[in-house]
């Protein structure tokens, strides 16, 4: 949970399961983020990152349009922590830019899931833990 007295981190939610999608809501409601999205494409998320820019991001790395590479990629170039949260698992075939960022494979629990998004907000140098 994060401290009241810091403003509400906004995290940018892409994820394609519609159900893991509003109880990722509720989570990080609940942990005092507000939430953009979520988004279950990468082409919608892609379009709302192009013009803004999130304090995190919790992304599903498969969607139903590919894999969230271009989002991804997108974000680190603006330096916002990229969290990727997914049942696909961790391997050698990731996307360079992708092999060093927090990867959280489903299904986790609600604190530990919170737990790294407070981290990854935080100033210090967990911010960006990987």
């Amino acid at each position: 949970m994060l401290p009241s007295t810091l403003p509400q981190p906004r995290c940018l939610v892409v994820e394609d399961q519609a159900l893991i999608g509003m109880a990722l809501e509720d989570y990080l409601h609940e942990a005092g983020m507000q939430i953009v999205g979520p988004f279950a494409s990468c082409d919608r998320a892609l379009a709302w990152a192009e013009v803004e820019t999130p304090d995190v991001a919790l992304l599903d790395y498969r969607l139903e349009d590919g894999f969230c590479t271009e989002v991804a990629r997108t974000l680190l170039q603006r330096g916002v922590p990229v969290i990727i949260y997914s049942g696909y698992p961790q391997g050698a075939d990731l996307p360079e830019e992708l092999r060093h960022v927090t990867w959280i494979e489903k299904p986790v629990g609600q604190a530990t899931l919170i737990d790294v998004l407070v981290a990854s907000c935080s100033p210090g140098p967990l911010a960006k833990a990987s």
